[in-house]
């Protein structure tokens, strides 16, 4: 047998924002169904940045796979022109434990992030939501957009000017502008971006909070904190909010409720549910027109695992796609 080694260009050409949203729901409701087996992620951490591995089996919804992703985080990247976040995903058989495929994750870790973000806001923003506020504008900050505008009709956004990097903020108005034709306002008031927005998408490595006003019905998508100390969300607000997170364990150690959760401005009873479980219907999404819903993201081992069993079921068979023989 070979192993597939498969590129970022071959991973984008399968895993579109259509189907890592569809992908990514399905592994959400595997995980809610006690389909899938995923030790919460652990960590290296360096001077500057950290290294995690991330394990997963998957056995329904149509799955039948395991692996395991590492993953970076090195913020300051950017200074040396590499990404902040780089991945690489191993496919195993669950059967033989067989790696079926090397894969690039860099590209299909922003882009399940950005599913994840999606099928939240599908279930938990109101269904006219029409102006998206961000407060972040890497990377992630476009697949956020990209896969959102699968499920909600978005027609103008908000972006926070981060006062040391107009360069950015100018590079995301510019795409979002060219790529959907998408009303774009910068300001450096950071409740003009949140307030009257009906879902904000923070997507900063911020360790103090940047958000602290939201308006009547807003949901909002916590994506930055993914680390212990990692914040930015003003607690008051997720003592207002329907909480939602992808996972109890990862998020109390690593997620946005987990500085609050240690400061003890909130407790477990405060989560209203995983979003897996409203996925499969054992929990509701919004209630009402005006409650504030938040969801917060850690980003899961299921998300990688399923959205890469995908890409390597399209490509296994392809002609042109690299293979080597380890053993």
């Amino acid at each position: 047998m070979k192993t597939l080694i498969l590129t970022r260009h071959d991973i984008e050409k399968i895993l579109t924002p259509a189907v890592a949203n569809e992908t990514v729901e399905k592994a959400f409701k595997a995980y809610s169904m006690g389909c899938a087996e995923m030790p919460a992620k652990s960590y290296l951490y360096f001077p500057k940045g950290d290294l995690r591995s991330m394990p997963a089996y998957i056995s329904g919804e149509g799955f039948d796979i395991a692996g395991i992703k590492c993953v970076n985080v090195h913020p300051q990247n950017a200074e040396g022109n590499l990404p902040a976040v780089m991945a690489v995903i191993i496919l195993n058989d669950p059967q033989t434990g067989f790696p079926l495929a090397v894969m690039d994750g860099t590209y299909l870790t922003g882009i399940r992030t950005g599913a994840a973000g999606a099928i939240a806001a599908k279930y938990l923003s109101r269904k006219d939501s029409k102006v998206a506020g961000f407060v972040g504008c890497g990377a992630q900050a476009r697949t956020q957009l990209s896969c959102l505008l699968e499920v909600r009709n978005i027609r103008k956004i908000k972006i926070w000017q981060f006062p040391k990097d107009k360069e950015c903020v100018q590079e995301f108005k510019k795409w979002a502008q060219m790529t959907y034709g998408m009303e774009a306002i910068v300001s450096s008031h950071m409740d003009d971006v949140t307030m009257d927005s009906d879902i904000v998408i923070t997507t900063t490595p911020s360790r103090s909070p940047l958000v602290n006003y939201v308006s009547p019905g807003t949901h909002i998508n916590a994506i930055g904190a993914d680390a212990p100390g990692k914040q930015e969300i003003n607690h008051k607000i997720l003592k207002q909010a329907k909480l939602v997170v992808d996972d109890w364990t990862q998020a109390s150690h690593s997620g946005e409720i987990n500085v609050p959760l240690g400061l003890k401005q909130i407790t477990k009873n405060d989560v209203h549910a995983l979003l897996g479980d409203i996925v499969a219907g054992k929990k509701k999404g919004r209630t009402s027109a005006k409650e504030i819903t938040l969801f917060d993201a850690t980003g899961l081992a299921i998300q990688d695992i399923s959205c890469g069993y995908i890409v390597y079921k399209a490509l296994k068979n392809r002609r042109g796609i690299k293979s080597i023989k380890l053993f």
